[in-house]
């Protein structure tokens, strides 16, 4: 988060001295306006992120899907909501709202900005594919999101991705009217010396990457707190097979989640998107996979399985 905020700095400093103070002085407007839109953007995300997700997946609450479903599928929803009981009460939160999507493939995501303000969304698909020990190892991984404040995190994040991409884009179309040419053409009348000549080659730099910096750095905290939530799931069920189980299946289903876009993968358990560099560990997909490979997460659940064993 300090990474984030100092790379607004940078981008709106930057901006003040090669646009705004072209004359002399410093007043910090790009700087203000910079931390304003991240702030804003924050904000507009912490109270009403989790809204636009659910809207945008289709996500609909499970008491008016199961007034339209068949009594198999509503033996189904009942199962999901009792897991959703057991989790809470074991995870010693507030319910959350329960959403179905209605997606074939199997996926899960957790949204909100506290436990008090949560939601927990599958899609059908997921509880067609899943038994219950399973189902429990995906809903603890989700409920373990939102004990973790995970939701708010990421929620929070996406928005500082987006305000450094705006800006960064901000400035690069000041640049083509000519407004760094004057703010150069002012460090060489006024003495600016090699010290604003490389400030300014860095910053050219910065708002070229920025954008890839950012979403690295989001995809980072993504891939940390998939291995926490994984953990703190099998602390919760005290059944890391389960969870291992669930993932296998989920991994198995070749078709993407159709319902739930780029903006909002970052959220689920696997990458609805089905992109090849989750699925890889190295350089790049440590730079920009949103979630851990999922042979690494099935590999950790199933030691901590033998390692309850071996304690027992």
């Amino acid at each position: 988060m300090v990474t984030f905020v100092a790379l607004l700095c940078l981008l709106g400093f930057g901006f003040d001295v090669f646009f705004v103070n072209v004359g002399g002085g410093y007043v910090p407007i790009g700087s203000v306006l910079a931390l304003g839109v991240g702030s804003v953007s924050a904000i507009a995300s912490y109270y009403g992120g989790d809204k636009a997700v659910l809207l945008a997946t289709s996500a609909r609450p499970v008491a008016e899907v199961a007034a339209g479903a068949s009594p198999d599928d509503q033996l189904k929803l009942r199962r999901l909501e009792n897991v959703v009981d057991e989790m809470a009460i074991a995870g010693g939160i507030p319910r959350p709202k329960i959403y179905i999507v209605p997606d074939a493939d199997p996926n899960a995501f957790a949204t909100g900005r506290d436990p008090e303000h949560a939601s927990l969304a599958v899609t059908k698909g997921l509880l067609d594919a899943l038994d219950r020990e399973e189902l429990q190892g995906v809903v603890a991984h989700e409920m373990s999101h939102i004990r973790n404040l995970d939701v708010r995190l990421m929620t929070i994040v996406a928005a500082l991705v987006g305000a450094a991409a705006l800006i960064s884009d901000w400035a690069r179309r000041g640049l083509q009217f000519g407004g760094g040419r004057r703010g150069r053409d002012r460090d060489r009348d006024g003495g600016g010396g090699a010290a604003m000549a490389i400030f300014f080659v860095l910053w050219i730099v910065a708002i070229m990457v920025a954008p890839f910096v950012a979403q690295a750095l989001a995809m980072m905290v993504s891939r940390r707190r998939e291995y926490l939530a994984d953990a703190s799931g099998a602390e919760l069920t005290r059944n890391p097979l389960g969870l291992a189980r669930a993932l296998e299946k989920i991994e198995s289903a070749v078709a993407p989640t159709q319902a739930i876009n780029r903006g909002s993968a970052h959220l689920c358990i696997a990458d609805p998107l089905g992109r090849q560099i989750n699925l890889k560990e190295g350089f790049w997909s440590d730079l920009f996979a949103s979630h851990p490979p999922m042979a690494a997460r099935i590999a950790a659940l199933r030691q901590m399985a033998f390692l309850e064993g071996d304690r027992s």
